[in-house]
């Protein structure tokens, strides 16, 4: 009966881990995503930054 309540706390344990990491795992992925979106938004700028270069003609 001992081991069995070894085992089960080994278990429960271990649950608690992958849930844990489950958890820290979504929180780090909603972090990238977030810098993604960051970066989509700083291209669009820099695309229209450089839309509005005029380049000195070469005639």
């Amino acid at each position: 009966m001992m081991w069995v309540l070894i085992f089960a706390g080994i278990a429960l344990a271990g649950l608690i881990t992958v849930v844990s990491y489950g958890v820290w795992l979504a929180h780090k992925a909603s972090d990238v995503f977030s810098e993604l979106e960051m970066l989509g938004k700083r291209a669009e700028e820099l695309a229209d930054l450089v839309s509005k270069v005029q380049l000195p003609s070469t005639e």
